[in-house]
């Protein structure tokens, strides 16, 4: 018998949003290495990835149909393991328009949190310019500006703003992982459920 969105009891979901060059995957990354060093349980996506095809699928322009049922097959798999609590980057994850999607995949109960990462336009471009080294730059520097001005009018209020620029991922991460409280060993969800057998 397979695994069903509404199966799912106590998912949580924290969603890193923010601007291309302000360091979703790498305080992700360091999230996620905080909460192994505690024994936290948890899985990690780039969301980007569950819609990287070209061209885009038939009446799904904008990827977002192709995103939905990747993150839902693979968010399927962790659950069916025990897993209960998801890292996952997008640039415009932390929107209102998103959550609908976390609930399908992880269940209407699901828990979201959400951060926006922030920096300056220069912090941002000196990201991208070292990170950008084809043809892409000027494209994701103008992209990168509009989606932070999105970002800034367009989250809801529950999102927690944490500033990037100038700070140690260290630090940064500490900052998000004490918004979700899933740094605490004692907490629930410490380990998956069921074992590999």
């Amino acid at each position: 018998m397979g695994w069903h969105p509404a199966d799912m009891n106590h998912a949580e979901v924290l969603l890193i949003g923010g601007r291309a060059g302000v360091g979703k995957s790498t305080v992700a990354w360091e999230v996620s290495a905080q909460l192994r060093s505690v024994e936290a349980a948890h899985a990690v996506l780039e969301g980007d990835l569950m819609g990287q095809v070209h061209p885009a699928p038939e009446g799904d322009p904008h990827r977002a149909g192709i995103t939905e049922r990747n993150l839902t097959a693979v968010w399927s798999n962790f659950a069916e393991l025990g897993y209960r609590r998801l890292i996952y980057t997008n640039t415009v994850s932390v929107l209102p328009e998103s959550a609908a999607m976390f609930e399908r995949a992880m269940g209407t109960d699901v828990r979201i949190v959400r951060i926006l990462l922030t920096a300056s336009d220069a912090t941002t471009y000196g990201r991208l310019s070292g990170r950008e080294i084809g043809s892409e730059l000027d494209r994701e520097v103008a992209n990168s500006v509009r989606k932070a001005r999105l970002l800034g009018e367009r989250s809801p209020a529950d999102t927690v703003r944490v500033a990037t620029d100038g700070r140690k991922v260290t630090d940064i991460a500490r900052e998000v992982v004490a918004v979700t409280g899933w740094g605490d060993p004692m907490g629930p969800a410490v380990r998956p459920g069921p074992s590999w057998s």
